[in-house]
This record gives structure tokens, C-alpha cells and sequence, in this order.
């Protein structure tokens, strides 16, 4: 299926992007553009993620299934795409805002051109400011930051190394008056440092499915189950299995045999997602 790069004339642009500083002069698309009805969130974080923010991913953005969400991202490596994989999965809308222009031969990175296509064929869009054949480039990723932010009801951080670029999607964010919402991290993580600046300024902290509802304004129904129930992954699995009785957090990190930080976010995860329990560094099994 052919998909034609498309102009916006800028009295069709979205309503959040003619509210921003510095609005776009002009917008190119391919696809489709979100509905007015769709409350947007924008997904950011690390390029370099780690299991556990894969996890909160799939958690998260499974628990908005069947809501009026769409999903916005900015097509790069990592957490974007994991935002973008989740929406596809979930039968979410799902927008990408690339860095270059929206040719094939410039869509970047130039490893993720299936992934635009199967957006494309889900019905979701791609977006830019930049010519179709505009080579993406260092300066390109900041200014396409704003769109990211300005577009979404609201912005989730998820996984930003103290100077992570990822940083400045969530300035602009507070910048232009719109939520915050951040996932914590484990504090032995340096993938958490910038997560946690903003949590310290006051930004939204988020641990389920249904505090992203409610910052978006949307009510819980019966139809659309704000949590999915994931199969296990094999280390939740492990986790699982050693818990035949309960066990200190010690003994338990070291049958895990992961590296420590990794050890301790899968723990916090499961125990938010009341897979285990723990009561004074003893964890037992919820199931």
C-alpha cells in the first residue's frame, strides 16, 4: 500500500501545536492524523533501556486498551519504539514524529522504516516539520522535541539518564502547561537520574495503567480493564518459582543471578503489580 507524503495547511494543524511557542510554519504527513477525539500521550526515555522499563511499557500502555488514547512518539531506538511496538499491540492509535523528513529514503532511523510502514498500516501517522528529504541531524532531534510535547495532552518519562536528551521533550512539557508523568526507577539505576528530577519537582508519579486515566481525564470502565494481566517473562517467572517460601531479599537477588539494579527493579515491578509481597526485605509469593 502506497502512503504519500501529504502538506497540512497550518489551519488544519492539531490544536496543540497552535498553542506552542514557536508553532510550526508548515507540517507534512503520511497517514493518518489522530482524531480530535483522542486524548494524546507522549512516550519518551532512554535509547538504552532495560528490562524493566520494557516492562513498564507493555504494563502500562496494555492497560489502555479500548480508551480514547492515542500514543506519540518520536520513532527513534529504544523506549520510543518500545511505545510505538505497545500501542500496535494493544490496537492503540499510535503517532511518530521522526527527526528528518518523511521520505523513505530519509526516515530515520533507517532500521525502523518497517516499523513506520506497519504504524501506517495500522492507521496511525507519521509527522514532521522538515522537507520530506531532509537528512535528520543533530539540532533536528531537540526541535522536533517540541512537537512531541506540544501535540500530547500529557508527556511519560520513562527510564532518562541525568543528561539524557530525552530531558528537554520533558521541559518542554511543564513548559507548555502540560502533565508530567513519570515512572520511577530504581535509585541504583543511572537510567533513573533523570526520571527522578522531575519526580523531585513535583512532576506525577506513575505506577499503573490508572494514573495515566486519570491525568488524561478519562473514567474507568468495565469494558476496558485499566491493568492486562501479562504472561509471566521468564524472570518473573524464576522469581515466581523461588518464592515456594518466603524469602530475605539477599538470598533472593542472588538466586536471581541479574545484576543488582536489575534484580531490584524486577522485584519492585512485580511487587507493584502484586505478583509478590514483601514485609521487612522478606518477599512471598501473591499468586
Amino acid at each position: 500500500m502506497h502512503f504519500p507524503i501529504e502538506v497540512l495547511p497550518a489551519g488544519g494543524f492539531p490544536v496543540g501545536l497552535r498553542e506552542i511557542p514557536q508553532s510550526p510554519k508548515s507540517l507534512n504527513y503520511r497517514g493518518h492524523l489522530p482524531s480530535p477525539e483522542l486524548k494524546l500521550l507522549s512516550i519518551v526515555g532512554s535509547r538504552k533501556y532495560t528490562s524493566y522499563g520494557k516492562q513498564v511499557i507493555e504494563e502500562l500502555v496494555g492497560g489502555l486498551k479500548n480508551y480514547p488514547i492515542g500514543i506519540v512518539s518520536g520513532m527513534a531506538l529504544g523506549v520510543d519504539s518500545l511505545a510505538h511496538e505497545s500501542a500496535l499491540k494493544n490496537n492503540l492509535y499510535t503517532l511518530a514524529i521522526p527527526g528528518g523528513g518523511l521520505s523513505d529514503q530519509r526516515l530515520y532511523p533507517a532500521t525502523h522504516k518497517k516499523l513506520a510502514y506497519r504504524i501506517l498500516e495500522a492507521g496511525g501517522g507519521l509527522l514532521s516539520e522538515f522537507d520530506p528529504d531532509f537528512q535528520a541531524t543533530n539540532w533536528s532531534f531537540p526541535q522536533r522535541n517540541r512537537l512531541v510535547a506540544g501535540i500530547s495532552q500529557a508527556t511519560l518519562l520513562i527510564e532518562a539518564a541525568e543528561k539524557s536528551g530525552t530531558l528537554i521533550t520533558a521541559r518542554m512539557a511543564t513548559d507548555y502547561n502540560r502533565d508530567l508523568l513519570v515512572v520511577p526507577g530504581s535509585i541504583f539505576s543511572s537510567n533513573s537520574k533523570g526520571v527522578h528530577q522531575f519526580l523531585k519537582l513535583g512532576a506525577t508519579p506513575v505506577t499503573s495503567s490508572k494514573d495515566i486515566l486519570d491525568a488524561l481525564g478519562i473514567e474507568e470502565n468495565d469494558t476496558a480493564p485499566t491493568q492486562q494481566k501479562l504472561t509471566l517473562s521468564p524472570a518473573e517467572q524464576l522469581v515466581i518459582n523461588l518464592l515456594h517460601e518466603p524469602t530475605h531479599r539477599d538470598e533472593l537477588i542472588r538466586k536471581i543471578d541479574l545484576p543488582v539494579h536489575e534484580s531490584t527493579q524486577l522485584l519492585m515491578l512485580m511487587e507493584i503489580n502484586g505478583l509478590i509481597s514483601s514485609n521487612q526485605n522478606v518477599y512471598r509469593n501473591s499468586l
